[in-house]
């Protein structure tokens, strides 16, 4: 009898993690893509996207980079991603390649409020992923992009990575994106870049939702009990510690619930410091 209580309770162990997306072009950056250019086309510039943050203005957040990726297919997906010098930002490896999708060409958009117009725009293809990127957890879920020169000014500027040791919990940072304002939103939501402020949380409170399969050391997670959140579209983007030019990127967003954004579940982030070696050999 007791070890049956002991297989019950790890079955509802596991039936009680949360889901991660499985084809993230395919269920949110295509349908994304498609709902921000028709809604940017219609917008009045008066409203924005990451649910419950707020307006971010023209370099607000000048390391934040928009991506339009152009799939295999020719269908367009988007992310974003974090410009660290002058060739090369980083982004999450799902953005170039998950479940049955792989990119073709990136344009990084920098230096604007919109995704689809603005700013300045760069192709590249050279993209390099982690090598122990798993597509099933998300773990490693990394890659940087390679483009050509891109010149700052005081809309464009790089990022620091974190290193050392410190894990952040209990510390706040701000994430920015392009993504949605929240789930099942439609093209009358006005399109501009966003961000929100979120605080880290332990990986141990958050093994509780998406479990040790999806949270291990390099993952890091803040608290949405709000309703605050990364959302659809804003994967590869920057979580940021710090203001001006002393900002320091500290995670990457990777992955959230599939049941939604907006639904008080932890938002989960690639670990920077865990990624720092990978990264500044690629620079």
């Amino acid at each position: 009898m007791k070890f049956l209580l002991v297989v019950v309770g790890l079955a509802l162990a596991v039936a009680a993690e949360e889901k991660i997306f499985s084809n993230y072009h395919e269920e949110i950056g295509i349908p994304e893509a498609a709902r921000i250019k028709l809604a940017e086309a219609a917008q009045d510039f008066d409203g924005s996207r990451i649910v419950g943050g707020s307006v971010s203005s023209l370099g607000a957040h000048p390391h934040l980079g928009g991506l339009i990726i152009t799939l295999t297919d020719n269908r367009q997906s988007v992310c974003g991603s974090s410009l660290l010098t002058n060739t090369r930002l980083v982004t999450a490896a799902h953005c170039w390649k998950h479940g049955n999708a792989q990119g073709w060409l990136l344009t990084v958009v920098l230096g604007s409020v919109l995704l689809f117009s603005g700013g300045v725009r760069v192709n590249t293809n050279n993209v390099q992923m982690h090598a122990n990127y798993n597509e099933a957890t998300l773990n490693n879920d990394v890659a940087i992009i390679v483009t050509s020169h891109i010149n700052f000014n005081n809309n464009i500027q790089p990022i620091a990575i974190a290193t050392g040791s410190n894990n952040f919990a209990g510390t706040w940072a701000t994430a920015a994106g392009f993504g949605a304002t929240g789930d099942n939103v439609g093209i009358s939501i006005n399109q501009v870049k966003k961000h929100v402020n979120l605080q880290v949380i332990t990986n141990a409170v958050c093994t509780n939702t998406f479990g040790n399969n999806v949270v291990i050391a390099s993952t890091l997670c803040t608290a949405t009990s709000v309703g605050q959140s990364p959302c659809g579209g804003d994967s590869g983007g920057p979580l940021a510690i710090g203001s001006g030019n002393s900002r320091t990127l500290i995670g990457i967003v990777s992955f959230g619930s599939i049941a939604g954004c907006s639904l008080g579940f932890p938002a989960g982030f690639a670990r920077v410091t865990s990624f720092a070696s990978w990264i500044n050999a690629r620079l």
